[in-house]
């Protein structure tokens, strides 16, 4: 117990004779010039005074926050139909023409092909762009007009062999239907 009590009191020694000895180590520094490393790296600027603009005697402000009121919105125009704009309906008989004319030429000079989404009208100008609906099962199709027909007074329009599929009348051959006239 004796060994360990003076091992203690001799490392205490130590140390605290080491602390006294830091105020005679900094003083033999202080005839030395030593400059900051971060003097080496940041320019040198000399610091000024700043006079405060505000009176010494700063007063604050209180204010109460107005009501904020709705600014009114106009509706939202209604959004332009992007899809083709129907131009005119008809209704009536459509009847479909394919196997004994595939390869001959259209009136408008294109060659007649099965599964073609084509069809015949009387009046209409080649090119326009023809919605048909099937009126007995409301399936639908837009077709391109190419040719002139059909030549049985009260059927409206012959149609091709792919519109005909479309459609759903090519066992049947015949069905009621409207036409819409598409720009």
């Amino acid at each position: 117990m004796q060994r360990s009590w003076s091992l203690t009191a001799l490392i205490a020694g130590i140390a605290v004779s080491g602390v006294a000895l830091y105020p005679v180590i900094a003083s033999d520094f202080e005839e030395f010039d030593f400059v900051d490393p971060l003097d080496l790296v940041l320019p040198a600027e000399e610091a000024t005074a700043v006079e405060p603009s505000a009176p010494a005697s700063l007063e604050l402000e209180t204010s109460v926050a107005e009501p904020v009121v709705p600014v009114p919105v106009s509706p939202p125009e209604p959004p332009k139909p992007v899809g083709p704009v129907v131009v005119s309906t008809h209704s009536g008989e459509a009847s479909w023409y394919g196997p004994g004319f595939y390869g001959n030429r259209t009136a408008n000079g294109e060659v007649f092909r099965r599964g073609t989404m084509t069809a015949a009208h009387r009046t209409l100008p080649f090119g326009t762009k023809v919605r048909v609906t099937n009126l007995w099962n409301g399936r639908r199709a837009v077709v391109r007009i190419n040719d002139r027909g059909p030549f049985i007074g009260h059927r409206v329009i012959d149609l091709g062999h792919g519109a005909a599929q479309e459609l759903g009348l090519t066992s049947s051959g015949v069905a009621q239907v409207k036409l819409e006239v598409l720009r």
